[in-house]
């Protein structure tokens, strides 16, 4: 399950570094949550890197030049 970020800071990754964030679940390995992330959003993913803080696991994907992260956000009503 895939929880986008909405945060000051992770608007402002989706602007400056073609990057979204999301809250994952902490079982999930990186190449589930690749796959899951480039199958729903139909993107690609150029690095990923995850973060386990206070018991939640988040995931910052940043994406191909090709692909506008602010799109997908759009999309996903963040901004």
């Amino acid at each position: 399950m895939l929880k986008p970020v909405t945060s000051e800071k992770a608007v402002r990754l989706i602007e400056l570094n073609n990057t979204l964030v999301f809250e994952v679940d902490r079982r999930n390995n990186k190449m589930t949550i690749k796959k899951e992330i480039e199958e729903q959003f139909k993107v690609k993913i150029a690095s990923m890197n995850s973060l386990i803080r206070m018991n939640k696991k988040y995931v910052y994907v940043k994406l191909n030049k090709k692909n506008p992260a602010i799109d997908v956000a759009t999309r996903l009503g963040m901004i």
